[in-house]
C-alpha cells in the first residue's frame, strides 16, 4: 500500500494551547508507531481555517481520522493515549504483530 493510500491522523493544534503542547509528543509517538499503518500531520488551527471548518473543529487539540478522504473518527479535547488508540483500532484493525522467534536445533 501507497503511503498516500494509508488512513491520515489530522492533529489539530495551537502554540497557544496548554493542552495541545502537551499532547505534541503524545502524537509524535503514535506516528512512529504506527507509521506502517497511518501518516499523521499536525495542523495549525490559525494557519488552516479552512480545514478547521471543513472538519468542525471546535476544541484544541482535536483528533481526526480520515480513511477514503472521509472523517471517520475523532476526539475532541486532550486524549490519552488508550484513547487514542481505541480509535485507531477500530478503524485499522489489529496491529500487525512482530514474527515469533523461531530457533533452529543444534
Amino acid at each position: 500500500m501507497s503511503r498516500d493510500a494509508l488512513p491520515l491522523l489530522v492533529f489539530f493544534s495551537s502554540s497557544r494551547s496548554g493542552p495541545s503542547r502537551r499532547m505534541e509528543s503524545l502524537v509524535a509517538h503514535i506516528a512512529r508507531k504506527e507509521r506502517d499503518r497511518l501518516r499523521v500531520i499536525q495542523v495549525d488551527i490559525d494557519q488552516r481555517t479552512d480545514l478547521v471548518e471543513k472538519l468542525e473543529v471546535r476544541d484544541v487539540p482535536t483528533l481526526v481520522l480520515v480513511v477514503d478522504r472521509k472523517a471517520v473518527g475523532r476526539l475532541d479535547g486532550r486524549a490519552s493515549a488508550p484513547k487514542i488508540e481505541a480509535l485507531l483500532e477500530k478503524h485499522l484493525g489489529e496491529a500487525p504483530s512482530a514474527p515469533a522467534f523461531e530457533s533452529t536445533p543444534a
